[in-house]
């Protein structure tokens, strides 16, 4: 029977505490493991525990944390997303797998998705010592997403996130922003059934944020994970929804050409579709075929 255990690391200067669960299946240690995170303003409850029940039931030990400032980690403000320091926890993450003696540190696996997705695309450009990738539905061009975003919606959120950023340079605390709303709202993600497939990922009774510091929107449009792909020099795989209204496929699909040791996988899904039902089992099947094929368990 698979095991889950608490776990926490120092990640940036501070040392500021990341924390997540350490899941070890049943067998003879070391394990290969598979390093996790969600997207935006996502955190662990949102279905990983789900994937990651998957994979060590495969054999695969799973680390799976939240970002500093999100979730059970430190840090402060709450809600307030850093891609920087989020891309810093991938790399203490990853540190932090190769220090643990029942781990293979030679066989470290990034899985994220969403925006983590875009982070796992980046973070695996960056080291080359990462035996292969998942990305699941990943956030590959800040451009790109903004304009597939709601005209009203996206004036809203920018004059948010101008006042935000001004708070911030006068120590204020952050203006906060919602990640998912109705069409049309001030939030991050407003397409057609974006709000209701975010929040159907949350726990039923589990107490949660659906918030981030507003300044984010201008952020992200400097952010193009999807140009690291060609950086990419170990197995990678692209699970992409053709009808994605977060993370438009057409880019995505782009960018992955580019990576020397891509797969894609598609499906007929919406960005928050694959995490639960069917499409779940479908999209699971590809990553555990993909995980067999680049990471075998023995040897």
């Amino acid at each position: 029977m698979r095991r889950r255990a608490n776990v926490e690391f120092a990640s940036g200067q501070r040392g500021e505490r990341c924390r997540g669960w350490l899941y070890e299946p049943e067998g003879n240690r070391p394990f290969p493991v598979i390093v996790m995170a969600h997207g935006l303003g996502g955190i662990k409850e949102m279905r990983l525990d789900a994937f990651a029940e998957r994979f060590s039931d495969a054999g695969y030990a799973c680390l799976v944390f939240d970002y500093r400032n999100f979730g059970a980690s430190e840090g402060a403000p709450r809600q307030l997303l850093d891609i920087g320091k989020q891309l810093e926890d991938w790399s203490s993450a990853i540190a932090f797998a190769q220090q643990q003696p029942s781990l293979m540190r030679n066989k470290v696996v990034l899985w994220g998705t969403s925006f983590g997705g875009g982070h796992v695309i980046a973070s695996a450009a960056r080291d080359q010592k990462v035996a292969a990738a998942i990305a699941q539905c990943p956030f590959t061009d800040g451009i790109t997403s903004a304009i597939a975003m709601d005209l009203r919606s996206s004036l809203k959120v920018t004059a948010m996130a101008m006042v935000d950023l001004l708070r911030g340079l006068v120590g204020m605390t952050p203006l906060m922003v919602a990640t998912s709303g109705p069409p049309h709202s001030a939030a991050l993600m407003t397409a057609p059934g974006a709000h209701d497939g975010y929040l159907a990922l949350v726990p039923s009774g589990f107490s949660f944020s659906n918030h981030v510091a507003a300044r984010f929107a201008v952020n992200i449009l400097r952010y193009r994970p999807g140009r690291w792909a060609a950086k990419v020099s170990c197995p990678i795989l692209f699970c992409i929804c053709e009808t994605d209204s977060v993370a438009p496929a057409g880019p995505t699909r782009r960018y992955a050409k580019k990576a020397p040791r891509g797969e894609v996988r598609l499906y007929r899904d919406g960005h928050f579709d694959i995490y639960i039902g069917e499409a779940f089992e479908r999209v699971v099947a590809d990553q555990l075929d993909f995980l067999k094929r680049h990471i075998p368990l023995k040897g």
